[in-house]
């Protein structure tokens, strides 16, 4: 008879104790969590393994016996493996500041600064100062010309060096100067920032479009829709300057003008069609301060700037009505989802609609108290009447004007929007925020998105009897709406629409 081995619990490392706790654990709800450990045999009398040492399959032991057994094991482990993530940790880090100033050093980034001699930004609002004293900064040889009408703010920028309207308490570079003379501003300019407001934009540009030479890069700082027509500012800039080969560059992105006066970190986009053109405005406008990245979605990065301004009065009426934090964050993911069925029915890129320019300026503009438009929808949720609101306030809020263009742009493209399209019924004055909080929350419920596309693959891909079982178990968890969703499904593919916009609401 072959000699046996002998049994785990008869080793010396196990007491009838530790037998007894192995009983509970055993009996226990919870599996305990085991620790390999491998121990050496040695050959006796009973042992048929050989005169060497052998090592055998390890024992699976709870941890608490073996932490109990040695107590300097627990904290020998837990010393470790916080040694070990901390070595990940920094060797990822090191790897990351390496690819970083590798990348910083092959591109050549002031070439197109040092080349520049002449900025000039056409008006004199907030964002626009901010800028002009970003550039300044940035070279003080360069000569910054802001193009501006009040002759107050001409003369407060020229003789104090601050906007007196806007940043009385900051002061502008020395090399940023005012004038009121379209064809002096513009004489020579290397680069032109358009911080117009978009519904003043075709008139103003209109006006100045003899001393625009053909070849001067615009780099556009507005954002909304023209309320009549539905432009984008990559669409009446050039219409305006009856230039349709004018560069242009939409400069956009997670940014207060306010904090970019006080040097703060910031991050935007510059998109353009000319990839050499937005690296040549990316160029310009980067520095420590402001990270610019680049992108060629102009029509991603313009609607999504337009829109957001418009979900940001809705973000700013639920704060006013003190609904709560959970309506704010239903309402703006809401919202989110149509800003992206529209964008990229319009042909922008998802991936812009969940970036920088979209997602990210999206909760600075919804979220933050010095949004303009969400002090808008917060004054009017609180009860102020709309007229009354615009007429104390010192900028534009483009989310008004914007509302009533988003909603035609939407009904062109066939797209359900509830959020934006509640927002502009409240500014026409006809749908009060309470109420249209109660239609909002009393839409229709939708199927899931996934159960929707595995119907459409089903009915209209496949033909094999497999997958018809297959659906016919997926369905059961939905009675009785088969017939309307299938021919819900079957009328998408004739119009041409997808799933999401069928549905009053939509899931992602």
């Amino acid at each position: 008879m072959p000699a046996m081995v002998e049994p785990p619990f008869s080793n010396p490392l196990f007491s009838s104790k530790i037998s007894h706790n192995l009983k509970s654990l055993h009996c226990s709800s919870q599996a305990p969590n085991f620790l390999p450990i491998r121990y050496n045999c040695r050959t006796t009398t009973a042992c048929s393994c050989s005169a060497e040492n052998v090592d055998p399959a390890p024992v699976l032991l709870p941890h608490s016996i073996v932490f109990s057994q040695n107590p300097n094991l627990s904290s020998d482990v837990s010393n470790r493996t916080t040694k070990d993530r901390r070595e990940v940790v920094r060797l990822a880090w090191e790897k990351l500041v390496r690819w970083s100033r590798s990348w910083r050093s092959k591109a050549k980034t002031d070439d197109v600064l040092e080349r520049t001699n002449k900025v000039v930004v056409l008006g004199g609002g907030s964002f626009g100062t901010a800028m002009a004293a970003h550039i300044g900064n940035r070279k003080s040889q360069l000569e910054v010309n802001m193009l501006v009408r009040d002759p107050q703010i001409c003369r407060s920028i020229n003789e104090k060096h601050c906007n007196i309207k806007y940043f009385p308490e900051h002061k502008l570079p020395e090399n940023v100067v005012a004038t009121t003379d379209a064809k002096a501003a513009l004489l020579n300019a290397d680069f032109c920032l358009h911080a117009v407001p978009v519904q003043f934009s075709s008139s103003f540009l209109e006006g100045i479009a003899d001393c625009v030479d053909p070849g001067l890069p615009f780099i556009s700082l507005s954002k909304g829709l023209e309320l009549n027509t539905l432009r984008m500012m990559s669409q009446i800039i050039p219409r305006a300057l009856r230039n349709p080969r004018q560069p242009y560059i939409v400069l956009s992105g997670p940014s207060f003008a306010l904090e970019l006066m006080n040097n703060l970190p910031t991050a935007m986009v510059v998109a353009s069609k000319d990839k050499k053109l937005a690296k040549a405005a990316q160029q310009l406008l980067a520095s420590t301060n402001l990270r610019i990245s680049t992108s060629s979605d102009v029509t991603g990065v313009e609607i999504a700037g337009a829109l957001k301004n418009v979900l940001a009065i809705a973000a700013g009426i639920v704060e006013g009505m003190n609904l709560g934090n959970n309506s704010m964050a239903a309402l703006v993911a809401q919202g989110c989802s149509e800003i992206r069925w529209l964008a990229t029915k319009m042909g922008a890129k998802s991936t812009t609609i969940t970036g920088l320019s979209g997602t990210g300026d999206i909760m600075l503009t919804c979220f933050v108290n010095l949004s303009r438009n969400r002090t808008v929808g917060v004054r009017l949720g609180s009860g102020e009447n709309l007229d009354d609101i615009l007429r104390s306030m010192n900028q534009v809020a483009e989310g008004v004007s914007t509302a009533g263009a988003v909603i035609a742009l939407a009904q062109k493209y066939s797209v359900k929007m509830p959020v934006l399209t509640a927002v502009a019924r409240i500014i026409d004055n006809e749908l009060t925020p309470q109420k249209a909080v109660r239609e909002l929350v009393s839409l229709p419920q939708v199927i899931p998105i996934f159960h929707a596309v595995f119907c459409l693959y089903i009915w209209l891909e496949s033909e094999t009897k497999d997958n018809r079982n297959t659906f016919q178990r997926w369905n059961a968890s939905f009675p009785n709406q088969t017939s309307t969703y299938e021919q819900k499904l079957r009328n998408t593919l004739k119009d041409g629409t997808t799933f999401e916009d069928s549905y009053l609401l939509g899931f992602d």
